[in-house]
């Protein structure tokens, strides 16, 4: 697990003021002994425990030091997420931050919640089935179109004409996820019109890697050398793609796009197997989520610079990191170090 040290909470801190965050205001140092709770939604992707809980535990520790944050992964389990919601708030949780395992389900959770005067950030992934009091994400709609626009950009620039009978894979997130629609969404946004035609597209349960994989071997098998690129929605299906070409022999690897910039991707990206990924920090996300939280426990509402699924919203904007600007966005930003990413 990579450290999160004081050094990183100051560059996080630095980007949000950037990015135009609202200072917490005098009263929020009246807020002590407080508890949070922090309900991440799975370890298939290895972000929530890397990245998105020690920045939100740096940030909380530097607002509210006496606050107590409770952390919780479901694994996937929509249900376990659920008894991870009511032990928080049985163990006194004034405001829960929940990134949804299944975005409707969470629907009544947060009713359930409000109704008892605990206010509810959505993370990362929205609820729309029910008026959270605070979303906070990068724009998962803007990633979607960004990973299949720079796909058809690096697709035209090889002069790789879609023939008949040729086009792109499209490997989608969980169909439960209502940020994975968002990412969807935007994928269509970049493809529909691109002239390179969608041989098949497929939602991953639970955005499993290795369903993932299975699936385009499928395809591969289906379409061969036919596939010209694939359109993935995160780092780990992926990653489930390029194994699946691997696995069938088919060198070079068509291009294939990710999100996340996970270490794995970012090497793979490096050795020229993945084409890109997207920069999102995590931190800078988790960090904002902790600072809406405090905002709400000293009564205050948090500045919202949009509406999405009617709940006021912040939304950071990503970048595309391909082999020309990876030093640039992962490296020199400290992101990761050289030394993390070059492992032999």
């Amino acid at each position: 697990m990579r450290k999160f040290s004081a050094k990183y909470a100051g560059t996080i801190g630095i980007a949000l003021s950037l990015l135009g965050t609202t200072a917490i205001s005098s009263r929020a140092a009246e807020v002590k002994n407080a508890t949070v709770a922090f309900l991440m939604p799975d370890q298939a992707s290895t972000r929530y425990e890397q990245h998105d809980y020690p920045g939100f535990v740096a940030e909380m520790k530097k607002l509210c030091d006496s606050c107590k944050v409770i952390y919780q992964n479901a694994s996937a389990d929509a249900a376990r997420q659920q008894q991870q919601f009511n032990s928080v708030i049985s163990q006194g949780a004034k405001v829960i931050v929940l990134d949804p395992v299944d975005s409707t389900a969470a629907a009544s959770l947060v009713k359930m919640a409000q109704s008892q005067g605990i206010k509810v950030i959505a993370y990362d992934r929205p609820v729309p089935d029910a008026k959270v009091d605070f979303y906070v994400s990068f724009d998962n709609q803007a990633i979607g179109k960004a990973i299949s626009e720079s796909l058809v950009k690096h697709l035209k620039a090889a002069n790789a004409t879609a023939k008949e009978g040729e086009g792109v894979l499209e490997i989608n997130g969980s169909p439960t996820d209502a940020a994975a629609g968002l990412i969807k969404k935007g994928i269509h946004e970049g493809l529909d019109k691109s002239g390179y035609p969608i041989l098949a597209e497929y939602d991953t349960p639970d955005w499993a890697p290795p369903k993932a994989q299975q699936w385009a071997s499928g395809q591969i098998t289906r379409f061969g050398k036919k596939i010209l690129g694939v359109v993935a929605a995160n780092d780990g299906t992926g990653g489930g793609a390029i194994a699946a070409f691997k696995a069938a022999g088919i060198e070079p690897v068509p291009p294939v796009t990710g999100n996340d910039a996970t270490i794995a991707a970012l090497q793979l990206v490096i050795a020229g197997d993945q084409y890109n990924t997207i920069s999102k920090p995590s931190e800078i996300v988790a960090a904002a989520a902790a600072q809406a939280a405090v905002k709400f426990l000293s009564g205050e509402m948090p500045k919202a610079e949009a509406t999405l699924f009617n709940a006021p919203s912040k939304l950071f904007v990503p970048a595309v990191v391909t082999q020309e600007n990876l030093k640039a966005e992962i490296i020199d930003k400290k992101i990761q170090t050289a030394d993390q990413l070059c492992t032999g």
